[in-house]
């Protein structure tokens, strides 16, 4: 081997022998290569000394090597880790060899791109170079081609190559989700194990024995020893130096503890009323470093039969979890705090000196109980002193794994015999010194440092947190000075010991008789106590010493190992399959494998207890024996309730266990919380808690054993020991494993991504298990429980509301989500013989229906009558010139709300006549020529559009290139005059210059551009005669629109169709000189054009005309206008709605008092060529109700390229209505109608009543076979005012004909119809209409050329992204689309780009859960980047377009495994 290989091998063995978790004793050399060959055989069946695994690429995998020892020391204490807990060097070597076999498999995991001021230290692959701003409306594409060489596709390519990998076995059943998509059931394994021992029996501990000196209570002992031995030490507190700080003894607690009591009945309140009797519960708040107060003040409740409630010091008014400690008090009816004095100078106060009331807290008295703050009881009052009974003692507090916290009651009986049993297996006698690590306010603490040690006279020594932060080694020290023969500890005090061992060279612990590791049931503790043997057994330590006990709130100490004598057979360790333990089973494992479990018994039942195992859920039925279940135990000294909750406590305390029918033991148990099985000899083993427990796809997992793995990796690199989180959330029927860590600040992006990526692969070697989420945090921002550790609960709180501020996500829900339906197949259509019978379609009407006629209505006029059909447009303006010259058709208001020009009929007609002679003057134009009108909304563009058609001409109406976005805007006006053949362009003299810029020669080649003429100034003479049009059928103007699919497309219009479409408005709308209209549209495509320039000459109303653009300035112009002009139709768009809502929303008020009146609106409807926006239009309707808005007057119209305007509201007409639809029933292309707010409904509004002259069917965009009614289809549409085709250079006769001639395949097969490209269906509804007809209502659902097939199914973008803007209150749009197959979701970010991450999970549960998809890569970027064009509609192919090529400037992009 090279001498790389030799030193990295001899670094690894000397780092193994310094920490390898010793199992039995001392190990030899022989030995431990024997165990290091076994543990990495499985992974490297290869001869011995051949290579080593940990060899090549030692960046990637080295092991982990310890600094020295002061170093290591001094970093891992200002860490302000916990839990130690963790630490097992056999196991760390497993998961560097489980993560060396995944190397082998090569995981590509793209790294996801941050905005550089997100990255702490800039690491310069990790980030997209910022690009070009995406535009306001981008260039729209012709053709479909995306240039693929950026970094974004890339990485996509890398996350489709990974996501190519086989997944895990494909799954077979499925549970029905009362629709078809059905959701696969995992199945279970026919090759599980499964349990197959005998059933088994309950195990006894030994008898307690009552010695006769015990006493009858506590208080008694207190008295005794307060009285006969009044200088005996019972509590001596240190200072953070170590010293000594003060000593109290048993006469000292005896008189202070009688002068709490009888402060506490006597001085609070009056004499006849006082605040505390007995019976009543206090909170005891004293801090960690102040056990006599603490001491003091309990037994003073006892004394005086008051409950205490001990619990932690609030340090600031949102501390974690402080919340719902303050529920808990109030539930206890608690009214007064006792504290000690430091602590309450120390607690928050308001600016008068008052403490304030917590969050969720009751309203406190808060007592102070030094004995300088107490009155001295009169000589004749004496405390009660009773015997031990079933009256309530004290209340321990218990935070849930939902965070709730609950109060566990333990009778004065239970608390007793608790001590005595204590008292009998730790051998405890007369004055015994105990050193106490343990908080003294609960759990193994308080009943060995505070209860059993009261009782039995002993001397206890507390060290506190402060202390053992500064010098880890102050309890050795302690024990060694004060001989002391118990000390009580946690693994971690134990493993920071280790860590700080070697700078102190004389300790002794051979007076040690036990060492009681309150957290030795933790399976992970087991290392600790290992290693510490190791290090200690030179100074003094026997092995025998180490005794792991097992506790829970509601059981107490539920097992605790006894020193055994020397000599005798030594404990019990069980090595378990962590395979085995996931399906609930024990299987003793050989050391072969790398997944198994290492646990330490705990002892035997305590004494006086019967305990059995039973089953984790349902009924409680014994367990076999080699099954996992929950500890269950039977004896006096448990918890008697969770006070005041009679229904949990009867599932917890009064559980009534079953063995084949028969109750198990005369009384109920206990359930403990842990997870476990009685071994051989009657040994307990405690595997987990069942807090702890998360079942994924069927199998049990442990947080705690998750959180080993992870820490194995790399183990001291990134990640703060014990500042680590596990916990499941629920999303799609299953859980899903989501670990939160806190990274130290030094490391790196490309270190800590690769640090996620070995987590994953260890968790999934060893587990056999994914991870759905992986979040890394800064360090010391989760939050705290008040001992340090992480308040689980409100870390996943904070998770799932999105605020936890990660600074490095991994997503794997494509590794983890194997339960999702299945894709679905189509079935082949149903041949047209069976399904027509007349006009039924498989047993349903055919769905058509049709406005009413257009030749039916009466016109006043009779001469009119008869040529109006066939008079063009010019004709008619000629007309109005003639007979009402001076009747005013337009009035352009400005942004102040005043008219800024206005145009009579004669007006027009001259200035249009001018126009025309400039066209055959200036330009030479023929008839029949094209020419593009470029103006800003307003009157010179219907002077223009007039004086085209004055001179034979086809008009094009473009929007103007933005002054301050040329550089994206000018290529777009450039293509359509190009793709238009437009052989001159008239426009402004402003836009004229615009287009002769710099900037605009940057943009496009100026050269190329045809003639343009500036038509400002128009020339004074008369010009020659007018053109009158020879044939209707000839082209009266094109449209040009750009789909939100970024293509192109210009439709012709014929003079017939013009007119048609004029008077269908004018019927459905009853235009009539006399009215007047508001129009807040854009006038350059559809539906907006032909009401901004068209409509007003044909019906002679008067326009008031309102250019969007000047709302950005004035939002209230429009509804100003409408209210001012006394309107009853106004015209507007989504954006212009949508602009109001939001601008507007807070200054309704201001605006009623200008005296706003909205009451005469008939029709607002909003002009659009999508699927309508019912959220939008109720907020609209629900605001502005208080200025007398209508809602029945707000609907939609719907258009599209081959029919302008198919339906449009209108004045007479039953309402639009609104129906809710299964949304997992439209992605199956069908219609299922559902009740308003049941789940997966959808609300669709129909886009307003069908045009007169317009007929409509439904088909199927497949077969073009005709639909049935409410059945989703692709409308279809025959019309006279039909587009007559498109408009394009290439010309493309198959998609023009198939498009504007369709057929139907069966059933009607004459008539000729225009496909919409849009699905939708009709449904005949209960209301009638003017002619007296049920009203056939038109739903539409969405573009077919926007809808994207994933997994067989059909989806509509706008669904999906209505889910994810719910999801979190910083995401202000949302637009997705894919790519390759992957679901792409970019989102809009309002607020710190620090909450970038947050929105990563949310998003991929949301569409999870809603819409049974995995997101592919979440993109989050500024506001104002997801394009949209000038009709408020997403242009979410410029988007992906966009990312592709690197130009969103993205704040973060995460690609999901």
């Amino acid at each position: 081997g090279s001498p790389s290989r030799r030193v990295s091998v001899s670094i690894f063995d000397y780092f193994m022998k310094e920490r390898l978790a010793f199992l039995k004793g001392d190990i030899t050399q022989k030995g431990y290569e024997k165990k290091r060959s076994k543990l990495i055989g499985a992974f490297f069946p290869q001869a011995p000394g051949t290579s080593d695994p940990f060899q090549e690429d030692t960046s990637e995998r080295r092991a982990p090597v310890t600094p020295s020892s002061s170093s290591r020391y001094h970093r891992r204490r200002s860490s302000g880790s916990r839990d130690e807990r963790y630490r097992s060097d056999v196991h760390t070597e497993a998961v560097q060899a489980a993560l060396a076999k995944h190397k082998e498999r090569k995981m590509a995991v793209p790294m996801p791109s941050k905005r550089r001021s997100l990255v702490v230290q800039t690491s310069m692959d990790a980030y997209t170079p910022p690009g070009t701003r995406a535009a306001e409306s981008g260039t729209p594409t012709i053709s479909n081609c995306v240039p693929v060489s950026s970094r974004v596709s890339a990485k996509i390519q890398q996350l489709v190559n990974t996501l190519k990998r086989p997944k895990r076995p494909p799954l077979r059943e499925f549970f029905v989700d009362d629709f078809e998509e059905l959701l696969e059931v995992q199945q279970p394994d026919p090759n599980q194990p499964k349990a197959e021992g005998a059933q088994m029996a309950a195990s006894r501990g030994e008898q307690l024995g009552v010695v006769t000196n015990w006493p009858p209570s506590l208080e008694a002992a207190l008295q005794r020893w307060g009285t006969i031995s009044p200088k005996a030490p019972c509590l001596t507190t240190m200072d953070t130096n170590g010293k000594p700080l003060h000593v109290l003894t048993y006469g000292k607690l005896w008189s202070r503890s009688v002068k709490v009591a009888f402060n506490l009945l006597h001085k609070l309140g009056t004499k006849q009323e006082p605040l505390v009797r007995p019976g009543d519960r206090v909170a005891l708040v004293f801090p960690n470093n102040d056990p006599a107060a603490f001491m003091a003040s309990f037994y003073g409740c006892l004394l005086a039969e008051v409950v205490p409630v001990p619990i932690e010091v609030p340090l600031s008014r949102k501390d974690a979890g402080s919340q719902q400690i303050g529920f808990l008090l109030g539930s206890c009816g608690v009214t007064v705090a006792l504290t000690s004095d430091a602590c309450h100078k120390g607690l928050p106060k308001s600016p008068t000196g008052e403490i304030p009331q917590f969050k969720g807290w009751p309203k406190l008295l808060w007592f102070v109980t030094e004995s300088k703050h107490l009155s001295k009881p009169p000589r004749d009052w004496f405390p009660h002193i009773k015997d031990a009974n079933q009256d309530t003692a004290y209340i321990e507090y218990k935070t849930c794994k939902d965070g709730s916290v609950l109060g566990v009651t333990v009778m004065r009986i239970a608390m007793l015999t608790h001590c005595q049993a204590l008292t009998q297996s730790c051998s405890y006698t007369e004055g015994n010194t105990i050193v106490n690590v343990l908080d003294f306010k609960k759990d193994v603490g308080l009943w060995h440092a505070v209860l059993t040690s009261v009782m039995n006279m002993m001397h206890v020594l507390s060290i506190p947190y402060a202390l053992m932060k500064v010098n880890p080694l102050s309890w050795i020290q302690k024990v060694c000075q004060h001989k002391a023969k118990v000390a009580c500890v946690k693994s971690r005090d134990m493993h920071w010991s280790l860590v700080a061992h070697r700078e102190q060279r004389d300790v002794s612990l051979s007076s040690l008789r036990m060492l009681v590791v309150a957290d030795g049931s933790n399976p992970w503790s087991i290392s600790s106590c290992d290693a510490f043997l190791n290090v200690f057994q030179t100074k003094g330590l026997k092995p025998e010493v180490i005794c792991p006990c097992a506790s829970s709130p509601e059981a107490l100490t539920v097992a605790l190992r006894r020193p055994v004598e020397e000599g005798t057979t030594p404990p019990g360790r069980g090595v378990l399959s962590m395979q085995g333990l996931s399906h609930g089973v024990i299987r003793v494992d050989s050391e072969e494998k790398l997944s198994v479990l290492t646990l330490q018994d705990v002892g035997a039942v305590m004494p006086g207890g019967l305990m059995c195992v039973v089953k984790p859920e349902g009924v409680p039925q014994l367990c076999r024996t080699d099954e996992i279940g929950e500890l269950c135990v039977c004896t006096v000294a448990t918890g008697t309730s969770y006070y005041g909750l009679a229904g949990m406590t009867k599932n917890t305390f009064e559980v009534c266990v079953r063995a084949g029918g028969a109750p198990v033991g005369e009384f109920p148990f206990t359930r403990t919380g842990l997870l476990g099985f009685i071994g051989p000899a009657g040994l307990i083993f405690v595997a987990g808690k069942m807090d702890g427990l998360m079942v994924v796809g069927g199998r049990q997992h442990n947080a705690d054993d998750i959180v080993a793995t992870a820490l194995a990796v790399e183990p001291m690199k990134f990640v703060y020991r014990g500042r680590i989180a596990v916990f499941s959330i629920t999303v799609l029927h299953d859980e899903r494993i989501v670990v939160v860590a806190e990274q130290r600040p030094d490391s790196t992006e490309e270190d800590s991504f690769q640090w996620m990526s070995r987590v994953l692969q260890a968790i999934d070697g060893i587990h056999q298990v994914g991870v759905y989420c992986l979040a890394l945090v800064p360090s010391n921002t989760l939050p705290k429980t008040p001992l340090g550790g992480i308040h689980l609960s409100e870390t996943k709180q904070l998770f799932l509301e999105g605020a936890l501020h990660p600074c490095n996500v991994l997503m794997c829900p494509h590794t983890c989500v194997t339960n999702l339906p299945k894709p679905r197949q189509k079935q082949p259509e149903i041949g047209p013989a069976s399904v027509m019978v007349g006009n039924l379609v498989s047993g349903k009407r055919i769905a058509q229906a049709s406005g009413r006629d257009l030749g039916q209505i009466e016109d006043n006029d009779q001469a009119r009558k008869v040529c109006w059909s066939e008079w063009s447009h010019e004709l008619v303006l000629q007309w109005r010139a003639q007979t009402t010259p001076d009747h005013v058709l337009y009035t352009l208001l400005n942004s102040r709300g005043t008219i800024a020009s206005s145009l009579t009929c004669v007006q027009l007609h001259k200035r249009a006549e001018k126009i025309a002679g400039i066209l055959a003057e200036r330009g030479h134009l023929q008839d029949g020529d094209h020419v593009a009108l470029v103006y800003p909304p307003g009157i010179d563009l219907i002077v223009a559009f007039y004086g085209c058609l004055y001179a034979g001409c086809v008009p094009i109406t473009v929007r103007p290139p933005h002054p301050q976005n040329i550089a994206t805007t000018l290529p777009t006006v450039k293509m359509i005059v190009e793709v238009s053949r437009s052989v001159c362009v008239m426009t402004t003299q402003l836009i004229f210059k615009l287009l002769r810029s710099k900037e605009a020669s940057a943009a496009v080649d100026v050269r190329s551009w045809p003639p343009v003429l500036d038509t400002d100034d128009l020339p004074k003479k008369k010009p020659p005669l007018l053109y009158k049009p020879s044939n209707p059928d000839t082209l009266a103007y094109l449209d040009f629109s750009v789909s939100t699919t970024g293509m192109l497309a210009g439709v012709q219009m014929s003079h017939t169709a013009t007119s048609a479409f004029c008077r269908s408005i004018k019927l459905q709308c009853e235009l009539y000189p006399s009215r007047e209209v508001a129009i807040c549209l854009d006038p350059y495509c559809g539906l907006g054009f032909v009401l901004w320039c068209l409509c007003s000459v044909h019906s002679g109303h008067q326009s008031v005309l309102i250019p969007p653009s000047e709302l950005e300035a004035n939002p209230a112009l429009w509804l100003s206008a409408v209210s001012q002009y006394k309107v009853r139709d106004t015209f507007c768009s989504y954006s212009v709605m949508e602009l109001c809502t939001k601008g507007l929303g807070l200054q309704t008020d201001s605006l009623k008092s200008r005296g706003l009146d909205l009451s005469r609106v008939r029709t607002c409807v909003v002009v659009a060529e999508e699927r309508p926006r019912t959220a939008l239009t109720q907020s609209f309707s629900k605001l502005f109700k208080d200025l007398g808005l209508h809602p029945r007057a707000v609907s939609t119209s719907f258009g599209c390229r081959v029919n302008l305007a198919i339906c449009l509201q209108g004045t007479s007409g039953p309402d639009p209505t609104t129906v809710f639809v299964d949304m997992r029933a439209l992605r199956h292309d069908r219609v299922r109608l559902v009740e308003r707010g049941s789940p997966h409904s959808l609300p669709l509004m129909e886009s307003g009543k069908i045009l007169p002259g317009v007929r409509i069917i439904i088909a199927n965009p497949e077969t073009k076979g005709p639909m049935g009614e409410s059945h989703l289809g692709e409308i279809w549409v025959q019309s006279g005012h039909n587009a007559s085709g498109y408009f394009t250079v290439y010309g493309d006769e198959a998609l023009q004909s198939d498009h504007f001639t369709s057929r139907l395949s069966f059933g009607d097969t004459q008539t000729v119809w225009a496909r919409t490209g849009y699905l939708g269906f009709l449904r005949r509804t209960e209301l009638t209409d003017a002619s007296g007809e049920r009203h056939d209502a038109l739903y539409v659902v969405g573009a077919l050329e926007e809808a994207m097939e994933l997994r067989g199914m059909r989806y509509h973008p706008i669904d999906i992204e209505t889910s994810v803007i719910r999801t979190h209150k910083s995401i202000t749009e949302c637009a997705v689309v894919t790519w390759t197959n992957l679901l792409v979701v970019v989102v809009e970010l309002e607020g710190s780009e620090h909450e970038a991450l947050d929105l990563v999970p949310l998003v991929t549960n949301v569409v999870l859960e809603e819409h049974y998809l995995i997101v592919g890569v979440v993109v989050v970027v500024d506001i104002g980047v997801i394009p949209i064009n000038s009709r408020g509609e997403k242009q979410r192919m410029h988007l992906r377009d966009g990312f592709l090529a690197d130009q969103l400037d993205p704040i973060y992009v995460a690609y999901n495994m």
